[in-house]
């Protein structure tokens, strides 16, 4: 359970820079995302919870 609050706490902190050092180009980043078609940002989706996975995999495997 420890190792969940530890990957939410990441994500959050890691989003909110994103919010507070560069909005304009989190703009810029949803626009160019709203043009791709549906099944791109799916397989952008699928790719990114995999190389996930392989994060958390290793740092388990690392003894984090």
């Amino acid at each position: 359970m420890g190792w969940l609050l530890l990957g939410a706490g990441l994500v959050l902190v890691i989003e909110g820079l994103v919010f507070a050092l560069a909005p304009s180009r989190l703009e810029e980043a949803l626009e160019v995302l709203k043009r791709l078609p549906p099944e791109v940002r799916r397989l952008i989706g699928l790719t990114a919870m995999a190389i996930g996975v392989i994060l958390i995999w290793l740092a388990r495997a690392a003894g984090i």
